[in-house]
């Protein structure tokens, strides 16, 4: 990557990096506002996150998601990845344990099934349930049957776009409470859904209006420009979410009070957000027809704020310096799992001028 970041650097208007997904447009004001309103704040903030956090972040669900939660059911994480890294050793998973989470995924998964020692199983979450058709909900004398401690889901994904249906969510739902598996939703996206609309599992028809063993982690790095506030919240199972609070109580693990003030006023103002979304799709209009009109397959990407493409003859590596040498940076697929080698990630989060910069040049290739 550094190779072809300096071959893209040479271009003479310079380089088009779209390949991480770091937020470029401006904090809402309102934000700005409410996190410099409280920054007056000597004292200790709560893990739990203030009453105000909470019944925003519940409201907000129930507003945008259909998704019904006691704001009791809410805490507030440093940033989502931080909660993804941490995760399995916070539900007191080591050796011996295995951990599942998917094929093509970024990599923190890994990271944290590693940290904690534990067994890493990568693997196609509706493969996975598909091949477990059949058992019975429950082993002998209803004992759960045997399975991974923990499961991950990203729905929409990050980094092929794809969007898991309602009814493919409900069935890795039953699949891992017949196996007493944690199944963890990583749902950063949920917003940006273009060709399909992006669901929460803990929605009651896919989670059966129940939230035992279910958990749902939501970041405002995405649909408000907060990458640089590290402002998230996980919510679900009250009984996971009271033992994670007491484990991230210990370990110091609080957002500071100044942010969970910016991440309510957040929450609360959904027009934001919508004008956001509104930007990220017309970039998408500008990239998605120029990078096939290049010659590249666009696959998935139906949701989320990427591209997942393909090049015949092309892996992803070659796709990346046919790029590069354009004066445009790409992820190349294999960064995110050996299944994603024929594939380019590219992102949407560069501004409306480096998109269109980026349009030009593949304009060029074709």
């Amino acid at each position: 990557m550094a190779q072809y970041r300096k071959e893209a650097e040479r271009h003479p208007d310079g380089i088009v990096d779209l390949s991480i997904g770091a937020p470029v447009d401006p904090v809402p004001e309102t934000v700005q506002a409410a996190l410099a309103a409280a920054a007056n704040a000597p004292g200790y903030p709560l893990t739990r996150g203030t009453p105000a956090v909470r019944d925003a972040a519940a409201r907000w669900l129930a507003r945008r998601h259909g998704v019904t939660v006691s704001p009791d059911a809410v805490l507030p994480v440093i940033g989502t990845k931080e909660f993804v890294a941490w995760l399995p050793i916070q539900l007191g998973l080591g050796a011996g344990d295995t951990i599942v989470y998917p094929a093509m995924a970024y990599p923190t998964y890994e990271a944290g099934v590693r940290l904690a020692g534990a067994t890493p199983a990568p693997a196609d979450t509706l493969e996975l349930v598909a091949g477990a058709a059949g058992p019975a909900a429950s082993g002998t004398g209803g004992t759960p049957l045997g399975g991974p401690r923990l499961l991950w889901v990203n729905s929409p994904s990050n980094p092929t776009g794809q969007v898991l249906a309602p009814a493919d969510l409900r069935a890795v739902v039953g699949w891992a409470r017949e196996r007493g598996t944690v199944l963890a939703s990583d749902e950063c996206y949920i917003e940006q859904g273009w060709d399909a609309a992006p669901v929460s599992v803990l929605r009651p028809d896919v989670s059966g209006g129940r939230h035992d063993g279910l958990l749902a982690v939501h970041s405002l790095s995405k649909r408000s420009n907060l990458a640089g506030y590290r402002a998230g919240f996980v919510t679900g199972d009250p009984g996971l979410i009271a033992e994670l609070h007491e484990i991230r109580r210990h370990a110091g693990m609080i957002m500071p009070a100044p942010v969970q003030a910016a991440m309510v006023a957040a929450l609360d103002d959904d027009a934001h957000a919508d004008e956001q979304r509104a930007r990220y799709f017309a970039r998408r209009a500008v990239l998605r027809p120029a990078l096939t009109g290049a010659g590249w397959e666009v696959q998935h990407s139906e949701a989320g704020l990427y591209l997942w493409a393909s090049r015949t003859g092309a892996d992803g590596w070659a796709s990346a310096r046919i790029l590069a040498e354009a004066g445009i940076l790409a992820s190349p697929g294999e960064l995110y799992g050996a299944a994603g080698t024929p594939y380019i990630r590219l992102a949407l989060t560069a501004t409306d001028e480096r998109v269109a910069a980026a349009a030009a040049r593949l304009a060029a290739l074709a």
